[in-house]
């Protein structure tokens, strides 16, 4: 699913990653762990396509056997929408729109027809228990409840890949658990590939396999 070799970051004189190399197969739940400043987030973004790697000759980046180094910024961004979903720890939703139509935009954006994009953000909304929520804006649901719906969000266009950034960071001890075990169960459903930033220890030990970084590097 994921190839990355010599992976490197630079921001002006600060090296953040120092030549990352990461295999990660298709269906695979990986937790990324490692004290503040590592280069969690800097590898996530980057192998999300939100930031792009610095050059390095021999520097290897492929998403579904698609080279993604080669890609410019246009097809880069079609890539991006059509195969990968993301979920961060504040659930970035607009809050002037329903729980629906936030699930919706996403589809919008690749295309799809309304009503396509309607029963298919209504199906997720129920696979996640918020059948009840979907005229319901962000500030009319729990802390718990928005998670959920930014995960119908990252769902909606069928990803083969979510990338996750502290998912329940923000979330009380019981959703936090919620949210974890419904990855798997997701997982197991869709047969989504799971990549997962994490400091909650009980999340990255679920994982198939937990990476941890130090230092702009992984070590395991």
């Amino acid at each position: 699913m994921i190839q990355a070799k010599n992976i490197h970051k630079y921001y002006d004189d600060l090296h953040v990653l120092k030549g990352v190399d990461l295999h990660i197969k298709k269906g695979e739940v990986v937790s990324i762990v490692g004290a503040s400043g590592a280069g969690k987030t800097t590898l996530l973004q980057i192998l999300g396509t939100l930031d792009k790697a610095s050059k390095k000759e021999k520097t290897v980046f492929k998403i579904k056997d698609t080279d993604i180094t080669n890609l410019n910024d246009k097809a880069l961004a079609k890539f991006r929408n059509e195969n990968i979903g993301f979920i961060f720890q504040f659930h970035q939703l607009l809050p002037e729109f329903t729980a629906l139509e936030n699930v919706c935009i996403p589809a919008f954006i690749k295309g799809t027809k309304p009503s396509e994009a309607e029963k298919r953000a209504k199906e997720l909304l129920d696979f996640l228990g918020l059948s009840h929520r979907y005229k319901h804006k962000p500030n009319e649901l729990s802390g718990g409840e928005q998670q959920r719906v930014a995960v119908a969000r990252a769902l909606v266009n069928n990803p083969d890949l979510i990338f996750a950034d502290e998912p329940s960071g923000n979330l009380d001890s019981s959703s936090a658990e919620n949210l974890h075990n419904l990855f798997f169960k997701l997982r197991d459903e869709f047969g989504q590939t799971f990549v997962i930033v994490t400091h909650n220890e009980e999340l990255a030990d679920m994982a198939d396999r937990k990476l941890t970084m130090v230092d702009g590097k992984i070590v395991v």
